[in-house]
């Protein structure tokens, strides 16, 4: 879409020069803009608001979050208004299904045309919380090309979309704002692109699924198996009949690809994560980490490798099962609570924590974007997200990390230097051996010093091939305090 701003010399009146949204008019000219109208001075020389009548909202589903946040909005509505001037007005919402029945607050705005949100002139925002990603990519496309703010939920469309969708809101001079598709109420995402945006942020660590979260501190805690603990998490609505996107990583995946796009500035995609879930974990990984004073955690880990100026830096991103130490911040993040864990050259080591999931949590965190975009349409201006090229990723096989690894090996002499000598010839250097007896074998667990994973990959592979190991049970990465 071509984007016409022009401008036109307003008569005797000549303030000095002054800047609109994201353009330096000089003075003595009015603005006009297809997308948006832009503020200017009075004759006062104030600047009088580019939208001085109520933000009208327009949504897109009407599921659990959706519901949720749709009464939320109408109930914090006056108080907002109270507080800052703006005016929000819910105006319609779009589902599959008008007929389905639903509360008496919502009925009257129900219709199942979309085109009266994404094409209406009377919609200022859109509000997409719908599932998937499509129809989802193609609605908020059409609302951002109409020239539309959008506010969404949906971390799978950002995760594969997003730098298709920022271009489109910036050049129409609109927000796209996705606080929720990232660790719901916590605002990191906020602080990646606005307080940190001038940071050299070097590492971002996370724990930002709570199925999964809460899963592991059942099993950690109380010592259930992993089909007892899903259970439970379906019992308590923190799991899905089908879990399957939160128990092998793939939900944490599109939440890293987003937070570490914004963190390095650099365009990464949910395909560029590797990852690995929680789902093969045995009961006695639980027992052997705590003996050597670890926790296991689902952990989302996006390092950048290089100094900052010195020509283009790679970036490793991957999801993972791991044992933490206990002294780590990230070690007590428990249940459903989510938890990243930044590191910048200037402002150091960050934490952020809170809820990471739940219909009120994601209900505040769209509210606090719808806010902020109506404030943004008020003043006539638009934040872009801040992106350069495409990502340069590391392979997965050059990152390196400490790692545990568990073996039943033949109870026999040599045994043990045999398989030293293995790790030993692939570089694999041991921090800790501890081995307990059983019968007519052994289980060894060792503890490594950093090393890299084609090297760990290449070292397991060769000691499956030997007689004396009769298995290799968990490996895992460790992150140290």
């Amino acid at each position: 879409m071509t984007k016409m701003i022009w401008a036109t010399p307003t008569g005797p009146r000549q303030p000095s020069s002054s800047r609109a949204g994201n353009f330096l008019f000089l003075a003595g000219f009015t603005i006009q803009d297809d997308a948006a109208e832009r503020r200017w001075p009075n004759d006062a020389g104030v600047y009088a608001p580019a939208m001085d009548r109520p933000v009208n909202v327009g949504m897109l589903g009407c599921g659990n979050v959706g519901a949720t946040f749709a009464e939320f909005l109408l109930g914090r509505a006056p108080d907002i208004q109270e507080i800052s001037g703006i005016d929000l007005t819910l105006r319609r919402i779009a589902v599959r299904d008008a007929g389905k029945k639903r509360s008496g607050l919502l009925a009257p705005l129900i219709t199942d045309d979309v085109r009266a949100i994404t094409d209406a002139g009377d919609i200022d925002v859109v509000v997409e919380v719908m599932s998937g990603i499509e129809p989802a990519h193609a609605y908020v496309l059409a609302a951002l090309r109409a020239g539309k703010s959008v506010v969404t939920a949906n971390k799978e469309l950002i995760a594969k979309h997003g730098p298709e969708l920022y271009e489109a809101a910036d050049a129409s001079g609109v927000d796209l704002f996705f606080e929720t598709a990232a660790v719901a109420s916590v605002p990191i995402l906020r602080v990646l692109r606005e307080s940190f945006l001038g940071e050299d942020i070097t590492s971002v660590l996370g724990i930002v699924n709570g199925t999964s979260n809460y899963m592991l501190t059942r099993m950690s805690e109380e010592g259930l198996g992993y089909s007892e603990a899903l259970r439970q998490a379906q019992e308590e609505g923190y799991a899905e009949p089908d879990p399957t996107n939160d128990v092998t990583g793939a939900d944490s995946a599109s939440k890293l690809a987003i937070l570490a796009s914004l963190a390095f500035k650099r365009a990464i995609a949910v395909d560029d994560v590797e990852r690995e879930g929680i789902d093969k974990l045995e009961r006695d990984d639980f027992d052997i980490a705590a003996r050597f004073g670890y926790v296991i955690k689902s952990i989302a880990k996006a390092e950048v490798f290089g100094a900052a100026g010195s020509g283009e830096r790679e970036i490793g991103v991957q999801v993972f099962p791991a044992l933490v130490d206990k002294n780590h911040p990230l070690a007590n993040v428990r249940h459903t609570y989510n938890a990243v864990f930044l590191k910048g050259c200037a402002a150091g080591d960050q934490m952020f924590y809170g809820h990471g999931a739940g219909r009120l949590p994601s209900a505040s965190a769209l509210l606090g974007d719808l806010v902020t975009a109506a404030d943004h349409l008020r003043r006539g201006t638009h934040r872009r997200v801040p992106l350069g090229s495409s990502a340069v990723l590391r392979p997965t096989e050059r990152l390196a990390h400490p790692h545990y690894l568990k073996l039943e090996v033949t109870d026999a002499p040599g045994v043990l230097s045999e398989v030293s000598g293995v790790l030993g010839r692939h570089q694999v250097s041991i921090r800790s051996i501890t081995q307990e007896d059983r019968a007519s074998k052994a289980r060894v667990v060792f503890i490594t010093h950093r090393a890299e994973e084609g090297a760990m990959r290449q070292a397991v592979a060769e000691l499956r091939s030997l007689d004396s190991v009769l298995g290799v049970g968990g490996m895992l990465r460790i992150v140290e305090a």
